[in-house]
């Protein structure tokens, strides 16, 4: 049963990601924002997908915690799972992303109208000048700046290397970090077709003001806070 489910979800996916990208490219001529609030609507579709066919749910502890201002968030990478649910959570974002997403057909087409930050990973230092620079101007335009600290998704129980480009585009804008902790890697895994049903739960934690910290005590921080309270989700 969960083999079909993820089948038919994944067919849907097929079917509804092309008309959404289309739909993408002609929000072109509107400013950042509002192409970004039309095209996350797709994220809405594919959560509610997840819960009609695939039973999974999903309860946010902590949302009081987001900040009224642009704020860089620090997540936990597990699963595609949290790259669609922290649209619904959180207010505009923007992604730090690697620029090879943007060439994918349909998919990265429409993902480049939402104004993400693309990086060229090989790349260190240029890659974190890109994310200073480019990263303060989406703060300044009133989004939200998603990164995932790790790099790369990484299986549930396990825990990867945290970078500091995050840590150090709050300190260099001034702006909060929230942490995002979440289990979704024990429903739906690294690369899984299949998506077993249950409960994920997002847990965000309280802002860090970055004022008089260095970037490597934010990641700390960050880092410390996250992989403890993945311990004490269900």
């Amino acid at each position: 049963m969960i083999f079909i489910r993820s089948l038919v979800f994944l067919l849907l996916q097929i079917v509804i990601t092309p008309l959404y990208a289309v739909m993408a490219i002609l929000t072109f001529p509107f400013p950042p924002i509002t192409r970004y609030r039309l095209i996350s609507g797709w994220a809405l579709i594919i959560l509610w997908l997840l819960r009609v066919l695939c039973g999974i749910r999903m309860e946010v502890r902590g949302a009081e915690n987001i900040p009224a201002q642009p704020c860089v968030v620090l997540c936990k990478h597990q699963s595609a799972w949290e790259t669609i649910a922290l649209q619904k959570v959180f207010p505009p974002q923007v992604w730090v992303l690697k620029r090879e997403l943007l060439w994918l057909p349909f998919f990265g087409w429409g993902l480049a109208m939402t104004s993400p930050v693309a990086i060229r990973r090989s790349n260190g230092r240029e890659a974190i000048r890109q994310l200073l620079s480019q990263g303060k101007q989406r703060l300044a335009q009133g989004f939200c700046v998603v990164i995932f600290p790790e790099g790369t998704r990484i299986p549930y129980g396990q825990r990867g290397k945290y970078k500091s480009g995050g840590a150090q585009l709050a300190v260099a804008s001034g702006a909060p970090v929230v942490p995002v902790a979440h289990n979704a890697g024990k429903l739906w895994g690294k690369n899984s077709f299949l998506k077993s049903p249950g409960l994920i739960t997002m847990s965000i934690g309280q802002p860090i003001d970055p004022q008089g910290l260095k970037a490597d005590e934010i990641n700390q921080r960050v880092e410390q806070w996250i992989e403890t309270e993945i311990t004490q989700l269900p």
